[in-house]
């Protein structure tokens, strides 16, 4: 069965589309008006193996803050119904991934309970014209909405770029390991509980 989905978002502030296969090859298509969010969404999909097709038309005259955010719960969306009753998954995921100075951990549970713990401290407010804020409110719309206990921690660097960079590569690296399909578990939930 395949692990896809298609979801939209619409609202006064956003319009957003997202298309994903979790079991894909990497490939990224992205028209969001953001071009460095843009940059790092290519990096969960290269890593993560996912093939995602995102595009929103957001008011960015104002800021990035509702292009961001909204993108965030809208791919949460999308990953929690492609990965439908979660039977076979692996469900915990973790990377480290270094970039020259900096190195980032991420841990990531299909929980079914939301919860983001989230430690970079940013040695820049902004990288270009982005405000670095706003990757906290991405993390936080998504694990709201794909129902994800998320672990992101950068654990040294100086350089911002390669301190977010860092962390959206491990983030995709993270989701591949949780998202595969353990043959072991023969459709079996991947809990105790036998729910998720």
């Amino acid at each position: 069965m395949p692990r896809t989905a298609s979801v939209t978002r619409d609202t006064l502030e956003t319009q957003i589309k997202v298309a994903i296969d979790i079991d894909g090859t990497g490939k990224g298509q992205f028209d969001t008006g953001v071009p460095f969010l843009e940059h790092m969404l290519d990096q969960i999909a290269r890593h993560g193996l996912i093939d995602l097709d995102i595009t929103c038309r957001g008011d960015t005259h104002i800021d990035d803050h509702h292009t961001v955010e909204d993108i965030g719960i809208t791919l949460g969306r999308a990953i929690a119904q492609a990965v439908g009753d979660k039977k076979g998954m692996t469900r915990y995921g973790h990377s480290y991934v270094p970039l020259d100075e900096a190195l980032s951990r991420v841990v990531i549970d299909f929980s079914g309970r939301p919860g983001l713990t989230m430690n970079v401290p940013f040695t820049q407010k902004r990288i270009g014209s982005f405000d670095t804020e706003l990757f906290y409110e991405f993390f936080n719309g998504f694990v709201n909405h794909a129902q994800v206990t998320l672990h992101i921690d950068c654990l040294r660097g100086f350089n911002a770029h390669h301190q977010i960079e860092t962390v959206f590569k491990a983030f995709g690296r993270a989701l591949r390991m949780a998202l595969e399909l353990d043959p072991r578990m023969a459709g079996e939930m991947p809990s105790t509980k036998g729910v998720l």
